[in-house]
């Protein structure tokens, strides 16, 4: 099973337009996902629950996250985070790291509807939750490339050929 270089991965993981899909738990102890803006900086993901979103009370009862990362088309990249975040700001000191949140936003639309959005929710509150691969459980995979075995779309382990 292939999966990214480092270098791979960051391109990857910079790239404008992919989605975070991010798991928490609930409350109910069942299971969250989402799909959410995000962005890759300083080794860590980064993004911004609204004050009233279930997620972000499901992180203030539990840190630990998974998260995907992929595309449906050409090599099929994807990355799978597994970890611990850390909420970098509570809600209400959205001012430390607004800079932040426009270049979240400006990966995702056009800067016109952009700098918009921007204005009209600057005074809706948002926290600032992060990710740090270095210590998550990071996997990534792509389709075989040219020349590559056919067979390495799967890892050896789901194999049952001796």
């Amino acid at each position: 099973m292939p999966g990214l270089s480092q270098s791979e991965l960051e391109s990857f993981l910079d790239e404008p337009g992919h989605l975070l899909r991010l798991g928490t738990v609930g409350s109910d102890g069942l299971p969250r996902v989402v799909p959410i803006w995000f962005i890759h900086r300083n080794g860590k993901l980064w993004f911004t629950p609204r004050a009233r979103s279930a997620w972000f009370d499901d992180l203030r009862n539990n840190l630990g996250v998974c998260c995907t990362i992929d595309e449906s088309g050409g090599l099929m990249r994807k990355v799978i985070a597994r970890g611990t975040a850390t909420i970098e700001h509570e809600v209400g000191n959205d001012d430390a790291w607004r800079d932040l949140y426009r270049d979240i936003t400006m990966r995702y639309v056009p800067e016109s509807f952009g700098e918009a959005y921007l204005t009209d929710t600057h005074d809706e509150p948002r926290g600032l939750v992060s990710l740090q691969l270095a210590g998550a459980q990071v996997s990534t995979w792509r389709m075989p490339g040219k020349g590559e075995d056919k067979l390495a779309v799967w890892a050896p382990k789901y194999y049952h050929r001796a």
